[in-house]
């Protein structure tokens, strides 16, 4: 993440994203990501996926989502979308581009 001021409006739209792949996980394949969903209350979309992003264990979430086949769910198929690049660093990106293969 940079310096710079984030602008709120991205960052809303970032969270909306990270609300809608919560809930299309649990209407498209019936996975309810409980703690995913405890995390987004609490913190918020973009510290969450800070958070997730942290470290070099994935969640128990992305592993679900991985053996359903759908990487497209995943907070890191999420960052990796060019209008959200800004919000992470480059250390993030690069971690989430080899955690869903580069896709």
């Amino acid at each position: 993440m940079t310096d710079r001021m984030l602008d709120p409006a991205l960052i809303a739209r970032f969270d909306g994203e990270m609300e809608q792949i919560y809930w299309r996980a649990k209407n498209e394949i019936h996975y309810n990501a409980t703690r995913f969903l405890q995390m987004f209350s609490e913190h918020g979309g973009l510290d969450t996926a800070h958070r997730l992003l942290e470290g070099d264990s994935i969640s128990y979430g992305f592993t679900e989502l991985y053996l359903a086949g759908r990487l497209d769910l995943t907070v890191e198929a999420l960052v990796q979308r060019p209008e959200f690049a800004m919000l992470f660093s480059t250390e993030e990106l690069a971690k989430a581009r080899s955690r869903t293969g580069g896709r």
